[in-house]
C-alpha cells in the first residue's frame, strides 16, 4: 500500500508539475493493487471479516446457522480454487505466449502470479474457517456480534499488554 501510494504521488506530482507522466506507475499500481485485495481477502477470511449479511444467520436457529456458514464458507473455498486453477492457466498461457506489459514490456506472468498466489491462500484460510466451523459443538455457536466483541476484547487486552511492557 505504501509503494502504490509514493507511486502515485509521485506520477501526479510529475504529471502537473514537471509535466511528465510516469506510464510504468499505472501498471504497477493497478497489478500490486490486486495482490493486495488477493491477500487482503485472505486476511479478512481468517478474522471472519469478510463481507456478508448476518442479519440472516443471526435471525436462524443455531443449527440452521451452522449450516448456512458451513455452505457460504465451503462455496467460498470452491471458488477460491477456481480462481487459483484459473489463474494458473492464465499464467501459463502469458507464458507461453510470450506476452509483455504496455508500457514496461516485463513479461505478463510476472504480474499474473499475483493471482493465483493470492488465491491459494484465500482458498486455505476460507478451507480453514470452514473446518473450524464443522468442528464447532452447536453448543459454542456465536453470532458474528459475539465473535467481534471477543475479538475486540482480545486485541484490547493485547495492546493494554503491549503498553505494560513499555513502561
Amino acid at each position: 500500500l505504501l509503494a502504490m501510494t509514493a507511486l502515485v504521488f509521485a506520477n501526479v506530482f510529475s504529471r502537473y508539475v514537471l509535466h511528465l507522466s510516469l506510464s510504468f506507475s499505472e501498471e504497477i499500481t493497478t497489478n500490486l493493487f490486486v495482490l493486495l485485495s488477493m491477500m487482503g481477502t485472505a486476511i479478512a477470511a481468517r478474522r471472519r471479516a469478510h463481507l456478508g449479511l448476518s442479519i440472516l444467520t443471526d435471525a436462524v436457529s443455531p443449527k440452521l446457522r451452522r449450516i448456512l456458514l458451513i455452505f457460504g464458507f465451503g462455496l467460498a473455498t470452491v471458488f477460491s480454487f477456481a480462481v487459483f486453477f484459473y489463474g494458473v492457466k492464465m499464467v501459463q498461457s502469458e507464458y507461453i505466449l510470450g506476452q509483455v506489459t504496455p508500457s514496461m514490456q516485463w513479461p505478463e506472468w510476472v504480474y499474473g502470479c499475483f493471482v493465483p498466489f493470492g488465491a491459494v491462500f484465500m482458498t486455505i484460510r476460507f478451507a480453514q474457517i470452514t473446518l473450524e466451523e464443522i468442528r464447532n459443538p452447536e453448543d459454542k455457536l456465536k453470532t458474528d456480534a459475539e465473535l467481534m466483541i471477543e475479538e475486540a476484547a482480545a486485541e484490547e487486552a493485547a495492546y493494554r499488554a503491549r503498553e505494560g511492557e513499555k513502561k
